[in-house]
């Protein structure tokens, strides 16, 4: 199993829910309001004291757990659903899952999720 972790711009959240409606695998998806800031990459000096480099924006986070095997279709619908070609676009991140138990029943594992 795998856990995604994805942080995206807030007006991309509608499309990317939608996108990820259309992937085998989804079965649930958490959603957290979140703010955030990255590190600038601008070479030009007179670019960087333009920017507000302490600036904290608004993002949200989506976190969901998988099938091993549905990772890689769930990153690129994230991927091509949140994607502006602007730098902030936001970050996914695949972590592996070890276990999962579903509290109501005590299923483990994939059936878990």
């Amino acid at each position: 199993m795998k856990q995604i972790i994805a942080y995206l711009n807030e007006h991309k959240l509608e499309a990317v829910l939608l996108a990820l409606e259309r992937v085998e695998g989804v079965s649930g998806v958490s959603v957290i309001a979140v703010q955030g800031r990255g590190r600038s990459r601008a070479s030009d000096p007179v670019e960087l004291c333009d920017q507000d480099d302490d600036a904290l924006r608004p993002k949200v986070k989506i976190e969901l757990c998988c099938a091993a095997q549905a990772a890689e279709a769930i990153i690129s619908a994230i991927e091509q659903s949140a994607h502006t070609g602007l730098r902030g676009d936001g970050k996914i991140y695949l972590l592996p899952v070890d276990e999962a138990v579903r509290i109501s029943s005590g299923e483990r594992g994939c059936r878990a999720v």
